[in-house]
């Protein structure tokens, strides 16, 4: 059947066929079967370069295994939001389970990492208080701040000195509250944990680090940047994701027991959104086994990251700050990002091109996102099909 478009959206044709001409056009592209360092999708096998399932737990045999097992018990759906019975026991072992691993009183789980993050800043601050934001933060960060309805102060990305002078500008705002990534999605590089705590100190500010692409990476224990900078006691509020490094999905808060009392009561996507089949908390506690009982997963993932960096920089590509397994290509204009993303995809290597909103305007790149499954002669060959900048 053939529909055409209402004529209250024609409007919607001419954006697009602009976001075509200035090279900023998406599309969805259907991948078949499991995520991996090599995937199906449109009838091609690609490298693949683009995945957050940093430690490859997505696909892990016991992971599968603890989320199949655990339908075969609850069943799929959860059947309602946590605070009607959504809730289950699985859940509450996991919530348990992430605070022995963070080292922290308590935890709650939320059915995405975007609804924790945006969820717990709108159940920290409102009309009356300011928030402090990096201006590369995650997009769930930044629509938290604006979903608060407090007054939002951006300051330049990582410049704790700028956030040093607006924070010691007098206000009456209620409360203060510091947020920022602790490894940037896009960037790659790390957030001045170290001077944010001391200003949170100094300017009696709460700070809430979200931790979604360290978690299971960094730090000894694998608790992320937090750890590893020895702030963990200097940090009331932790977000993390079981999305990236846990191969699943979900987020969750971890900190004091009277922060999640406060959350299960103000946090409104929490309050207000299905939780989250038990399979997927099931899924949540096998990869924290892992992440615990195998370190070799981020040490190797980490030397890797490091290895690529070096011998991209060493071709003439500009990689940024990065410091991390995620790597930017930085190429400038959204065109130059897409053309290239598509001269690799000739090759057989997916690279995603990141362009605005994703990034600042004149930030468009490759992010190349490596994994624990990818091997040396992966990294060689995705070398070799980039070559030198032109």
């Amino acid at each position: 059947m053939e529909h055409c478009t209402h004529r209250s959206l024609a409007w919607i044709e001419k954006e697009l066929l602009s976001l075509h001409e200035a090279g900023m056009h998406r599309r969805l592209a259907a991948r078949e079967g499991a995520i991996g360092p090599q995937i199906e999708l449109e009838g091609r096998t690609l490298l693949h370069f683009g995945s957050n399932d940093y430690l490859g737990l997505a696909s892990d045999e016991r992971v599968r295994a603890a989320a199949q097992a655990t339908v075969d018990q609850y069943g799929w759906g959860s059947g309602a939001s946590p605070l009607i019975l959504g809730h289950t026991a699985l859940h509450q072992r996991l919530a348990d389970r992430l605070a022995r691993f963070e080292g922290t009183e308590a935890a709650l789980v939320f059915a995405s990492g975007f609804a924790a993050n945006a969820g717990t800043v709108a159940a920290l601050v409102g009309p009356g208080d300011v928030v402090f934001t990096d201006r590369n933060n995650h997009a769930s960060l930044l629509d938290g701040c604006r979903l608060s309805r407090a007054d939002v102060r951006t300051y330049a990305h990582s410049d704790w000195k700028e956030l040093e002078r607006l924070l010691s500008r007098r206000t009456n705002h209620r409360r203060r509250l510091i947020v920022t990534d602790s490894l940037f999605s896009m960037d790659g590089d790390f957030a001045p944990l170290v001077e944010l705590a001391d200003l949170a100190d100094r300017h009696d500010a709460m700070l809430l680090v979200d931790e979604a692409h360290a978690t299971g990476v960094f730090g000894p224990c694998g608790r992320g940047l937090v750890e590893q900078l020895g702030v963990e006691a200097r940090v009331p509020v932790r977000v993390g994701t079981i999305s990236k490094a846990l191969g699943g999905v979900g987020g969750f808060v971890v900190g004091s027991r009277t922060l999640v009392e406060w959350l299960v009561n103000r946090a409104r996507p929490y309050i207000y959104s299905t939780a989250a089949p038990a399979a997927v908390a099931a899924a949540a506690l096998a990869a924290i086994d892992i992440v615990e009982q195998e370190p070799y997963r981020r040490t190797t993932l980490l030397e890797r990251a490091a290895r690529l960096r070096e011998q991209l920089a060493a071709r003439g590509w500009d990689i940024g700050r990065s410091a991390s397994q995620i790597v930017p290509i930085v190429l400038g204009e959204p065109q130059r990002a897409v053309a290239l993303a598509a001269r690799l995809r000739e090759q057989g290597i997916f690279v995603p091109a990141i362009r605005p909103p994703s990034v600042p305007e004149g930030q468009s790149c490759l992010r190349v996102s490596l994994t624990f499954a990818h091997t040396d002669e992966a990294l060689e060959r995705l070398l070799t099909a980039l070559g030198t900048p032109r």
